[in-house]
């Protein structure tokens, strides 16, 4: 499923226009996001939660060459699907 297949289907079960729907999924994306950027985590029960972790420096190699290469450190996103998305795969 997609972007607008998914904004499809919130404004067909919600009974709203595909605009409403799009401007719902769009908020809830920003604001997501911004929790996620000041280092928070986003939580829903039963669906899963967000968090940001960091993720260490490390060597890898190109693979072309077999040189060794530094990748540098960051903060990933990570997911941990609740229960009940994992009770319905």
């Amino acid at each position: 499923m997609n972007k607008s297949e998914l904004i499809d289907a919130m404004a067909a079960d919600a009974g709203v226009s595909k605009a409403a729907a799009k401007a719902a999924l769009e908020s809830f994306l920003k604001n997501v996001a911004g929790a996620l950027g000041k280092g928070g985590r986003v939580s829903l029960v039963g669906f899963g939660s967000w968090s940001v972790s960091e993720r260490a420096a490390r060597e890898g190699r190109n693979p072309q060459t077999g040189a060794t290469i530094k990748i540098a450190a960051k903060k990933v996103v990570k997911f941990k699907a609740g229960a009940e998305l994992e009770g319905g795969l």
